[in-house]
């Protein structure tokens, strides 16, 4: 099965053999086990080509069986009782299973179990398990993609409930020990619409000397969450908040999430302030580190802060933070670029939901406005800084981000799609890329840029968090910096947990606990949320996917101009996209 660990036995090289160029489509259609069977024979006609260096699996060392989700292809054997299970996950072959209830599941979306898989059959055997609802249906479908991603999604239980503070909660003096007193400052948030998880804020003013004092807010999730308890324990396991079109699945309690932990507006909150000291040109001369006590002044969404900014009939305190935190953005912005930094591109949609059914009613890509690079840039100097005082204090035990530089070859598909507009992508490292493609723009065509810096995101190497102790290339590849974590975002990832525990134990303001100094534990603990933060940004595009058919599903036909990124070898029908696009007059 996908991700089982095995033992491979090398074949003599007379038995090597080249890949097939016969495409069995596993379609999920409903097929009788006669047929399968049929089918099964085609494969031992493998055409040897070139051949590589091939091997048989003697052994399973690990098994990585689930409860799968998917749909029932029903026998079309009138009263068999013998079915074929198709996975949601295409890499999972269909699943033999007996059941006399075949018409009721027609249909739906079920569980099944495996319960084991004979040498000589093409499929393993399973049982049903569970009926999960209707194929189609939206609270269905959304339960498939977060079992298929192994999100945890359960409420939290009551041993968990039980290490929340007590409501009615207030600060108390005990609170205040090792933290200052913040709440004069004029503090503002600036979030997504509609945020309610909000957990970093910022302020800037000037000072006597002339220079300016920045400071970044982030809500103090540690203060409330103790190392060990079930509280800990289920933040760990969750890792990182996982948001849906229509849904978010919080990491910490609501209580923590959208109440306490939540730097809102106009009530005083616990925070872990970040606060440089910094010249009218963006020159750091000194940082300080404190926990803190602040009431934000304003509660902004992007579009209200760039009003803001932009009046000029609004000057006050808040305005005037605004402005010049915006005007020292970009030129930390400057800075990063000039360094080697990349601007790449993703695109992203937001829904527009019916208030009554909350199905889609509408989708537009999301606008991104100045305010959001200016928050960007002040969350980024924030975790460099914060990275770089980790390591300083527990140079074997700081919990970093580190992003690879892509192989060679993963930029052939960027290369050649430039070249086919007589454009040159150089990627020698990360400022030539970057120096590459803003200058790869076509007079006639627009919207190139934007496809090609798409394509850079596809040649990328997925982000990591790993423990210093335990390696030694810290180097974060599209941010053109030697050293990096996350301190910003206690409330939705667990790795900002740990940054914040370890940096509190820096300067003194809370004690270390054993695992916080232990190589393996932070491996282990970085390894889970890698994997979780991996599953979740699967989910949220499957999500995405679900969304876009269901606001398709209903729409007559739609005239839209799109755009052909790449096309693969072979489309999951098996047949040549070339022959296709000919058979439908679009080549």
């Amino acid at each position: 099965m996908h991700e089982d660990i095995v033992a491979v036995q090398l074949l003599e090289k007379d038995n090597w053999v080249a890949p097939s160029s016969v495409v069995l489509q596993d379609d999920g259609e409903s097929e009788d086990i006669e047929v399968v069977e049929e089918k099964e024979k085609m494969l031992k006609n493998v055409e040897k080509r070139t051949a590589k260096p091939s091997g048989r699996v003697v052994g399973i060392i690990k098994r990585n069986w689930r409860p799968y989700c998917g749909m029932l292809s029903k026998s079309q054997i009138k009263e068999s009782t013998r079915h074929l299970f198709t996975p949601a996950d295409r890499s999972i072959p269909r699943i033999r299973i007996e059941t006399r209830q075949a018409s009721v599941l027609e249909g739906q979306r079920i569980i099944v179990a495996i319960d084991g898989w004979p040498r000589n059959s093409r499929y393993p055997n399973g049982h049903f398990v569970k009926n999960l609802g209707a194929a189609g249906d939206k609270e269905t479908e959304t339960e498939v993609l977060l079992l298929e991603h192994d999100v945890p999604h359960q409420p939290f239980s009551q041993a968990v409930l039980s290490f929340l503070p007590k409501m009615p909660w207030s600060i108390t003096p005990e609170d205040m020990k090792h933290r200052v007193d913040l709440r004069h400052l004029y503090v503002c948030s600036v979030d997504p619409p509609g945020c309610t998880d909000i957990d970093d804020a910022l302020h800037c003013r000037e000072l006597e000397n002339g220079n300016l004092e920045v400071g970044v807010h982030i809500a103090d999730v540690s203060h409330f969450i103790r190392p060990g308890n079930a509280l800990d324990q289920e933040s760990s396991n969750r890792g990182t908040t996982v948001y849906l079109c229509d849904k978010r699945i919080d990491m910490v309690p609501d209580l923590l999430s959208s109440n306490l932990c939540s730097l809102r507006s106009q009530v005083d909150r616990l925070a872990f302030s970040c606060i440089w000291e910094i010249s009218h040109d963006a020159k750091i001369i000194h940082t300080t580190y404190t926990k803190s006590v602040i009431n934000s002044k304003a509660s902004l969404t992007y579009a209200e802060a760039q009003m803001r900014i932009d009046s000029p009939d609004m000057n006050d305190e808040i305005t005037k933070s605004l402005r010049l935190l915006n005007k020292l953005a970009k030129i930390l912005k400057k800075q990063r670029i000039d360094n080697g930094a990349l601007t790449l591109s993703s695109p992203e949609v937001r829904f527009h939901m019916d208030s009554e059914t909350h199905d889609p009613i509408d989708l537009q890509t999301k606008e991104l406005k100045e305010t959001n690079s200016m928050v960007e840039e002040f969350m980024l100097l924030a975790n460099i800084s914060v990275a770089q005082k980790i390591y300083e204090e527990f140079s074997e035990y700081a919990l970093l981000r580190k992003h690879p530089a892509p192989p060679p070859g993963n930029y052939d598909i960027l290369v050649k799609a430039a070249s086919s507009k007589n454009l040159e992508i150089k990627t020698d490292c990360a400022k030539a890329l970057a120096d590459s493609l803003d200058t790869a723009e076509s007079e006639e065509f627009p919207y190139l840029n934007t496809l090609l810096r798409i394509l850079a995101t596809r040649c990328m190497m997925q982000a990591v968090y790993f423990c210093s102790g335990m390696d030694s290339d810290f180097h974060h590849y599209g941010l053109a910096s030697p050293i990096y974590t996350h301190f910003t975002s206690p409330i939705r990832r667990y790795a900002d947990v740990i940054v914040h525990r370890l940096l509190a134990a820096a300067i003194g303001a809370d004690c270390t606990y054993p695992d916080l100094t232990d190589k393996q534990k932070i491996a282990e603990i970085c390894k889970n949320i890698n994997f979780r933060h991996k599953m979740a940004q699967y989910s949220q595009r499957a999500s995405v996917a679900f969304h876009t058919q269901l606001f398709f599903k209903n729409k007559g036909i739609v005239n839209e101009e799109g755009y052909i990124l790449f096309v693969r070898k072979k489309c999951a029908c098996g047949i040549d996209p070339k022959v296709w696009f000919r058979r439908h007059g679009l080549l």
